[in-house]
């Protein structure tokens, strides 16, 4: 009871310092009104399939499709508007239109008052919210109310990097210290959600500040010494152009860097941190050296395996340019001095330094709680149990 109570005020309070934060910041986004991606589109379903051929795109054969669509929202609700599927730019056959489909159309109009409509894409909101669904439903079926405080967490974060540091970088603030900020609230918050307020919680919010600050510093001279910019997105160009208020490119790409490692380093700092204090409640009789070295045993595979998990995923995610880079017969030491390239590959490696050096520190923290645990005496109201399952 006292746990869950810790956890309420921890939520509540959380949430009455983000409301308030940006008139204590006077934290105002700048907007002129101009088109961002998406500003003008708006759904629409298929009514009728006109027209159905073949057409050539420079070389390549595709279907094409000319289709009625109701408009089903904004200005022109209810209109019925012509789109052509596949006669403007090349795409596969895989899915083609039929009656019923739901797309979003982008509706645009000609100095002589002509309207016309043009296919984006199709709307998959329905699906998305189903498997999100059965995301929450196996989460909660198999962690219970702990998955309960996962998927709070989870929307927390959301808010946490939508609500706070977006807007702080939007109007002009240094984003390595906003993002800095912002990953040690997201993170210490959710921990304490997820995990409750508990000695093992506290060894892995502590080991966590302590890691974003060293990725960070990383971050920092890394970038400095391979004289990246933050320009390697294209993203961040189109950014430049619509901004007045100037953004530091450099302090974006930091920032970045750490909120990428987030998620990775959540889950190491807790796994480490439960299996220190399963150890020392298996054999209280360990001495601190035993102790250490038992848990960086399973630390080094985890990490190890972590590394891994970082590389593929920037690797898949790279997987088209580094196809056509291969059909290039281009040199890939050559590759690596492309800013868009140099700028993952530093990502990567400042990341993966950062979670290396979570596990020792983590390690040691841990057990410097686990062994102070039975003798807290009257700090036990203040500090919480152990953990899950354990109580001293």
């Amino acid at each position: 009871m006292k746990q869950f109570k810790w956890q309420i005020i921890l939520i509540v309070a959380a949430i009455a310092v983000f409301f308030a934060w940006p008139y204590f910041n006077n934290v105002t986004i700048p907007g002129d009104g101009f088109s961002t991606f998406g500003a003008d589109t708006v759904r629409a379903q298929v009514t009728q399939i006109i027209e159905e051929g073949q057409i050539d795109m420079g070389g390549h054969t595709q279907t094409y499709q000319i289709a009625r669509v109701n408009i089903l929202e904004g200005e022109y609700a209810g209109i019925i508007m012509e789109i052509d599927y596949g006669k403007r730019q090349v795409r596969s056959d895989d899915y083609l239109l039929a009656v019923g489909d739901k797309v979003v159309v982008s509706i645009s109009k000609t100095p002589e008052n002509v309207i016309n409509a043009y296919f984006v894409d199709f709307v998959r909101t329905t699906p998305i919210l189903w498997l999100t669904g059965i995301f929450a439903a196996a989460i909660i079926l198999i962690s219970r109310w702990k998955g309960v405080r996962a998927l709070l967490s989870t929307v927390f974060s959301l808010y946490i990097i939508i609500g706070y540091i977006i807007p702080h970088i939007l109007v002009g603030e240094d984003p390595l210290r906003v993002s800095i900020i912002g990953s040690i609230i997201l993170l210490g918050v959710t921990l304490y959600l997820t995990y409750g307020w508990t000695l093992k919680t506290h060894a892995a919010v502590i080991s966590m500040v302590i890691v974003l600050l060293l990725t960070g510093a990383l971050s920092a001279l890394f970038v400095v010494f391979t004289k990246l910019n933050g320009t390697g997105d294209e993203n961040v160009m189109f950014l430049m152009q619509l901004m007045e208020t100037p953004i530091n490119l450099r302090g974006l790409l930091l920032g970045g860097m750490i909120i990428g490692a987030l998620g990775v380093l959540d889950d190491l700092v807790t796994t480490q941190a439960a299996a220190v204090f399963e150890l020392h409640h298996a054999n209280p009789n360990f001495r601190f050296r035993d102790l250490y070295n038992s848990a960086m045993r399973i630390g080094q595979d985890h990490v190890a395996a972590t590394v891994n998990t970082l590389v593929l995923a920037y690797a898949g995610a790279s997987l088209p340019m580094l196809l056509m880079f291969s059909l290039a017969k281009g040199d890939y030491a050559y590759l690596v001095n492309f800013s868009f390239i140099a700028e993952e590959i530093v990502r990567t490696l400042v990341g993966s330094l950062g979670l290396i050096a979570a596990v020792p520190l983590t390690t040691a923290i841990a057990i410097f709680f686990a062994t102070r645990a039975e003798s807290l005496g009257k700090w036990e109201q203040f500090l919480g149990p152990e953990g899950d399952g354990h109580s001293h």
